[in-house]
């Protein structure tokens, strides 16, 4: 485990206040771990702007009777091969389908990628959820 480093930080009392309302509705143990989060937070979001890897899920749901839906999907994700590393299809119901796209790249491709898929017409839903890839 890494060392741990102590510091002292001033804050206004309302910000405090917020912050700690925030740590209880969140579930966090302490304040030293939701900093963690948030300073976590912002450097993943520097590594996306600056083009860093990241891995992550896309998450869609689709009508899968939408003609050509299918092989338009499917046209996209072998375009993206190198940025995909495994799908998971579910059926939801016998028109809607959820797919799991788990993904690891540069930010910028990984993003791409979702923004294509989710233009698509028939795709009533999709979220991207990035992390770091290490």
């Amino acid at each position: 485990m890494s060392e741990l480093y102590r510091f002292g930080v001033s804050l206004e009392k309302t910000l405090i206040d917020a912050f700690d309302r925030h740590i209880s509705e969140q579930h966090y143990k302490s304040r030293s771990e939701a900093l963690r989060d948030l300073i976590r937070e912002e450097l993943l979001k520097k590594q996306w702007r600056e083009g860093g890897q990241v891995a992550g899920a896309i998450v869609m749901t689709y009508d899968h009777h939408k003609r050509e839906l299918l092989n338009q999907l499917l046209d996209i994700q072998h375009d993206f091969q190198e940025t995909i590393i495994s799908t998971q299809h579910v059926h939801l119901d016998h028109h809607h389908c959820l797919e799991i796209v788990a993904v690891r790249g540069t930010a910028d491709q990984v993003e791409k990628l979702a923004t294509q898929l989710k233009v698509q017409a028939g795709v009533k839903h999709l979220s991207l959820s990035i992390s770091t890839a290490g």
